[in-house]
């Protein structure tokens, strides 16, 4: 597929949720990375902290800045969150502040070799947990390249006030780096307003929403037993098929052939 990048706006809860969700139901080879700069939370909430030793993105940048070495140190620092088969991996986001110093100047370096990911053998997905833009130094490459953009956003008034804003800095940061336009889409969760009167405030379509579902957020978020009929991990699952529809539908777009002129006839 390709790499997807999920952000969230401020006061916009749900973000990393999602992703783990859907990196535990989609179908493909997955690979969940933990990219927001205020640090990752699967180690200590999903899994419980219960890994010895450090691992994570975070390891991986200091081993990168020492040795330029990520193709090879990159797969040491992934967790198997379906072992044995490493069909759902994750890499772990930074869990120490100061751990974020390191990372920051190779935001570009992780972009483009998540970009690689999909072309490998085996081939993986790249789900990105951006967090949230309100931070210090966001990692903006990876936003860049990802192929589709998800602002995650609660669908009440607050929610979308907050994702206003957000959108404005990622269009704003999409057209000076010359992105092409139609990455971006709104993810929603939890009740509030529809999709058509969120999407009319906000200018973009809603690719889907996540229902309200407490008791599985829960386990993704403290730890247990995922539950693959519960509403949220069904609704996660299904979200795999409008993606790869408008992932096919740009990369068309994308590769159309140009208008060739015709040869003027020989005289």
């Amino acid at each position: 597929m390709a790499v997807v990048a999920f952000v969230s706006a401020k006061g916009s809860p749900g973000v990393t949720t999602a992703a783990l969700a859907c990196t535990l139901s989609w179908h493909r080879r997955v690979i969940l990375a933990e990219c927001d700069p205020a640090g990752g939370s699967v180690l200590a909430g999903y899994l419980g902290g219960a890994l010895d030793g450090p691992r994570g993105i975070g390891e991986l940048a200091v081993g990168e800045l020492r040795d330029g070495n990520l193709e090879t140190s990159f797969w040491s620092q992934l967790v198997d969150l379906d072992a044995p088969k490493r069909e759902r991996l994750l890499l772990p986001g930074v869990v120490d502040p100061a751990q974020a110093g390191s990372v920051t100047p190779l935001w570009q370096r992780f972009a483009d070799f998540f970009q690689e990911l999909e072309r490998g053998q085996p081939a993986y997905d790249v789900l990105v947990d951006c967090g949230r833009l309100q931070v210090v130094a966001p990692p903006w490459p990876v936003l860049r390249a990802a192929a589709i953009v998800l602002v995650v956003t609660g669908a009440h008034l607050s929610d979308v006030s907050s994702a206003r804003s957000t959108i404005k800095a990622i269009e704003r940061d999409f057209a000076e780096h010359r992105v092409p336009p139609g990455s971006l889409r709104l993810l929603l969760v939890g009740n509030g307003h529809s999709r058509s009167e969120v999407s009319k405030a906000l200018g973009l379509p809603v690719i889907a929403h996540l229902p309200h579902d407490s008791r599985t957020a829960e386990v993704l978020s403290h730890g247990g037993t995922v539950r693959a009929k519960r509403p949220l991990m069904n609704a996660a699952g299904a979200l795999e098929v409008p993606i790869r529809t408008l992932l096919d539908r740009r990369r068309a777009r994308l590769t159309w052939p140009m208008t060739v002129q015709e040869v003027p006839h020989a005289v």
